[in-house]
């Protein structure tokens, strides 16, 4: 929870305070409402890293936490696949095989935590 809170909150601050410079890098005309969008990405971004790190110290994947993992498990499944298919596409755009490993790898993670079928156990 907390490798995925630090990656997430990296990610919004700089979608949040750098729309701008994203846009530049990624060849996008400047456009007030495009540098709007990735702020708001920016923010939601920064409510999931929130969420995950208040959550880390809960058992996850339980009856109690289930919402946390499976909402994870949605958005890095989601966001992998799309990098993924883009990544494919696009092979010469390396920069992104980067966030494309980060994202797969939580969305194994998450979906073994929500479906793996396994019985966690709290560590006295």
């Amino acid at each position: 929870m907390a490798a995925s809170s630090i990656c997430l909150a990296a990610a919004g601050l700089v979608c949040s305070f750098a729309p701008r410079e994203i846009m530049i890098y990624a060849g996008l005309a400047e456009a007030e409402l495009v540098q709007m969008i990735i702020q708001i990405l920016g923010a939601l971004y920064l409510g999931f890293a929130l969420l995950n790190w208040m959550a880390k110290g809960n058992l996850i994947g339980g009856i109690y936490s289930k919402p946390v993992s499976i909402g994870n498990f949605f958005h890095f499944l989601t966001g992998g696949l799309a990098l993924a298919k883009y990544f494919s596409k696009h092979p010469a755009d390396s920069i992104l095989l980067v966030p494309t490993i980060i994202y797969l790898i939580f969305a194994i993670a998450f979906g073994l935590v929500s479906f793996g079928g396994h019985q966690l156990k709290k560590q006295a």
